[in-house]
């Protein structure tokens, strides 16, 4: 298996950190790079290839570390308190926020960040041991599209071709 296709739940809590780490920063890189470019063609236009590499590296490296920070602190929280549930994700989402906030130099903002992180978490453990999905992978019914005209979603069939409201004799 390539690491690069690891998956955060592969592995039970508290093992393989190494793959937890890879799959928790192929979405913050991701994530980072989307940012990123947005940043630097709308809002800080830099001059220059080594600025404009500054800017990706300001966006994306803390939210790697983000990543990076709930990933070890909720696999250091499973091992020591020998448990495995939702307060480590809870303690995990103060980590990311105190990385945030560090980003920031604002340390409300790190504060708020980790509070809303660690809920996000403990909703996020919530969803795996009860079973269900907070974001699912495919609607049940999917309306509209491309080839609208070509589909009925109407209530009620278009009238029959030649249809008038009078009967002619």
């Amino acid at each position: 298996m390539s690491i690069l296709r690891s998956k955060y739940y592969d592995h039970p809590d508290g093992e393989d950190a190494f793959g937890k780490i890879v799959a928790t920063n192929k979405y913050a890189l991701a994530a980072g790079l989307a940012w990123s470019t947005v940043d630097v063609l709308t809002l800080a236009k830099p001059k220059g290839y080594l600025p404009t590499l500054g800017r990706f590296a300001y966006n994306t490296g803390p939210l790697m570390g983000m990543a990076t920070a709930f990933t070890l602190t909720t696999l250091a929280a499973t091992n020591a308190r020998g448990k495995d549930d939702k307060i480590n994700y809870l303690l995990g989402g103060f980590a990311a926020g105190g990385v945030f906030g560090a980003w920031k130099h604002n340390h409300v903002a790190g504060l708020c960040a980790g509070l809303f992180l660690g809920i996000a978490g403990v909703i996020k453990k919530m969803s795996i041991e009860q079973g269900w999905e907070f974001f699912p992978d495919s609607p049940t019914k999917q309306y509209g599209g491309v080839n609208i005209a070509e589909n009925d979603w109407s209530i009620m069939a278009d009238r029959p071709k030649g249809w008038t409201t009078e009967k002619q004799a």
